[in-house]
């Protein structure tokens, strides 16, 4: 039986920016080795896999990279719920619930974006390893960390859109990933950051929802501000409207479909 699969960039309003991901909506849920397959044939940084639960609560997601299951994405949530809103899978007014390996997370539509509600990720200052900063090249000026990424704060935005890490050194750290940060300069956004996780497969990641889980507590405390507006500086690139909500954080984003097919295998 055919699955429908979708592209779509998403954190972004114009096609071909953003963070892409693949939607497979399922009937069912498949095996795990079957949908690592059908991602490393996408090789899109991720590939959600939806299936709908018995009794009409919400979605079974799963989010696999080329190599690896990762237990949170937020791009490819954003787009698992804008797939099943235009496929005519969800009414258009009723909200995303996703029961995922982070638990349960959820996705609404409101003036023309998608807001995220996921778990915070919160860091720690911390010491940085030698090749931690032989990878990136720079010093940094701050250091932190959460149980799977380094976060690193560099003295200015100049500085983290120029950023080109040894990215053999980063997949050799105990990490899934280093996110890189630091003040947006001018007054549009309040902080840039780039995300990188060779280690599983994704050098350079457009746009990072689950990286803001981490970057909004932090930006929130030493900035002061509840409500931020973020910009991820990949070459891609995408804008991300944030709210701090306790221990959730509201992740907004939008999203544009720019392929639809038909998975025969």
């Amino acid at each position: 039986m055919p699955i429908r699969v979708l592209q779509i960039d998403a954190f972004t309003a114009e096609p071909f920016a953003g963070n892409p991901a693949a939607v497979c909506l399922l009937p069912a849920p498949a095996q795990a080795a079957w949908m690592q397959r059908v991602a490393a044939e996408m090789n899109l940084s991720e590939t959600a896999f939806v299936s709908p639960r018995p009794a009409g609560d919400g979605f079974d997601l799963r989010w696999f990279t080329p190599r690896v299951e990762v237990p949170l994405c937020g791009h490819a949530t954003l787009a698992g719920a804008h797939a099943l809103w235009e496929e005519g899978l969800l009414p258009s007014d009723a909200p995303a619930r996703f029961h995922t390996a982070s638990g349960l997370l959820a996705a609404e539509r409101a003036d023309g974006w998608i807001e995220l509600d996921f778990p915070t990720d919160p860091v720690a200052p911390d010491e940085p390893p030698p090749e931690l900063t032989a990878a990136l090249g720079v010093r940094p000026g701050h250091v932190a960390r959460s149980q799977n990424r380094f976060l690193i704060e560099l003295d200015d935005e100049k500085a983290v859109r120029s950023l080109r890490p040894d990215l053999d050194l980063i997949a050799a750290l105990p990490v899934q990933g280093v996110i890189v940060t630091a003040r947006a300069a001018g007054g549009t956004y309040d902080f840039v950051s780039r995300y990188f996780a060779p280690r599983v497969g994704i050098a350079e990641d457009p746009v990072t929802g689950s990286a803001h889980c981490s970057l909004v507590p932090y930006w929130a405390e030493r900035l002061g501000k509840r409500e931020l507006l973020a910009y991820q500086a990949s070459e891609r690139g995408g804008t991300l409207r944030l709210r701090l909500a306790g221990e959730r954080v509201k992740i907004g984003g939008q999203a544009v479909t720019v392929l639809r097919g038909e998975l025969l295998a």
